[in-house]
């Protein structure tokens, strides 16, 4: 995470453009662009500029006692727990911080982040579910007919579906089925979770809004589950516990199931999960063709106004659920393989 951090850091500290004068709507005024560097800090060295966006990360982190330093505790939106004074400032325990968007007047990086990232992850375990569904029943269909016309016709489709690009296979979907077919399909082509009603009297939760997106997002790692179910599958039907199991006069649906099917999930456990994860950062050009108020929206219209926090904050939080994910497929594999844990 440390090195994820400084990566991003410096990667959005050298990018063309000054964002104090996109904040003041590109106006020559010097004084109010001075107030507005030292407000954010855009006028520190980058190295200094550097500590300060790691002790704001930090739960545990050191502040100053001068209100006019930028180190001070006033940016914050919940005053930190003094812990006890150091020298000229005080160590305290808070929160991350993810500082203040931009182009939202103020309003914290986490909060923004709070309100857009369930939409992500409702429409990134939607995709996965259709991708792990269809897939490992395709896959499971197409190792049991190898070599025929089905094998074959499966293996096209997964084909197919790893070499389209995510935000072309959306332009078609959002096309076809959205405008050129929506009398039948009632689907929009573009919408979110949570729509207003008609009479601007609330919001309500618009489920069909998600059909399109998810397929599309699916389309990819679908494929990849296809052809790893498939060839898992027949590396193990190759084994030699299963001659064993058809020696002892198990049918051919009992070995798949109990024996064959389960020791092949290893490699589709994986790829599941590393798909997930990028799921949340391909889901960019999904979310903004259809419209989908998520992570991926937000994303684009931060980096179109330079708002860098807002950026910053969401590749940190890609990058945590990376890290978890990974952590919970170590667990995954242990309780699948009990071989796994000797």
């Amino acid at each position: 995470m440390l090195g994820v951090i400084t990566v991003v850091f410096f990667l959005f500290n050298v990018l063309p453009g000054d964002p104090s004068r996109m904040m003041f709507d590109q106006r020559e005024d010097s004084e109010q662009l001075a107030r507005i560097k030292q407000k954010y800090g855009f006028d520190l060295p980058t190295s200094a500029q550097y500590v300060h966006y790691l002790n704001d990360l930090s739960p545990i982190s050191w502040h100053s006692l001068e209100e006019n330093d930028f180190s001070h505790f006033k940016r914050f939106p919940e005053k930190p727990k003094v812990l006890f004074k150091l020298g000229d400032g005080q160590l305290c325990i808070k929160s991350p911080f993810l500082r203040t968007s931009f182009r939202s007047q103020g309003k914290p990086v986490s909060k923004i982040l709070a309100e857009t990232f369930p939409n992500t992850l409702i429409l990134a375990l939607s995709a996965m579910g259709i991708a792990l569904f269809l897939g490992l029943i395709l896959g499971l269909v197409a190792a049991q007919f190898k070599g025929g016309w089905i094998d074959r016709s499966i293996s096209f489709i997964g084909t197919l579906g790893m070499s389209v690009p995510s935000f072309f296979s959306a332009i078609l979907m959002a096309w076809i089925f959205g405008y050129l077919l929506s009398s039948w399909t009632g689907l929009n082509m573009t919408g979110s979770l949570y729509e207003v009603d008609l009479y601007g009297e609330g919001r309500y939760i618009a489920w069909s809004n998600l059909i399109l997106p998810a397929l599309t997002l699916g389309i990819r790692p679908l494929a990849v589950i296809i052809q790893l179910t498939r060839s898992s599958i027949l590396e193990e039907l190759g084994q030699d516990y299963i001659r064993t199991a058809k020696a002892k006069g198990l049918s051919n649906a009992r070995i798949m199931r109990k024996h064959a099917l389960r020791n092949a999930l290893n490699p589709v456990i994986t790829a599941a999960s590393g798909w997930f994860a990028s799921m949340l950062a391909g889901a960019v050009f999904v979310e903004y063709i259809f419209g989908w108020n998520g992570l991926g929206k937000q994303i684009v219209e931060a980096l179109n106004q330079l708002d860098l926090p807002l950026v910053m904050g969401a590749v940190l939080l890609i990058a945590i659920t990376f890290v978890i994910i990974s952590i919970i497929v170590d667990l995954l594999y242990a309780w699948i393989d009990p071989r796994v844990r000797t």
